[in-house]
């Protein structure tokens, strides 16, 4: 199966909800957030840098779990600067 690239925007959400994921980890290893989510540290530090910025919905629940975050702030977090971009352009 191939997939899509993504678009910038889609890029750009993904390193906003990576360093959404750093703030809330604060001085948390990423080890520990990893183990507590199920999930490998690397998967992690690839959402971090942005370098995975479209991660399974499992995964992304997985952390926000382990991290105290809810999934609609998660969703309007990452979504702010897309929806005013996308206003942008149709003006």
């Amino acid at each position: 199966m191939v997939r899509v690239p993504l678009s910038p925007q889609e890029r750009q959400r993904g390193e906003r909800f990576g360093a959404l994921l750093r703030e809330a980890r604060g001085d948390r290893s990423m080890v520990d957030v990893a183990a507590a989510a199920g999930v490998a540290a690397e998967t992690l530090r690839k959402i971090e840098t942005g370098r995975a910025p479209s991660p399974a919905f499992f995964t992304v629940t997985a952390l926000a779990h382990a991290l105290h975050l809810s999934l609609d702030d998660l969703a309007a977090a990452c979504a702010e600067d897309v929806d005013a971009g996308e206003r942008a352009m149709s003006a």
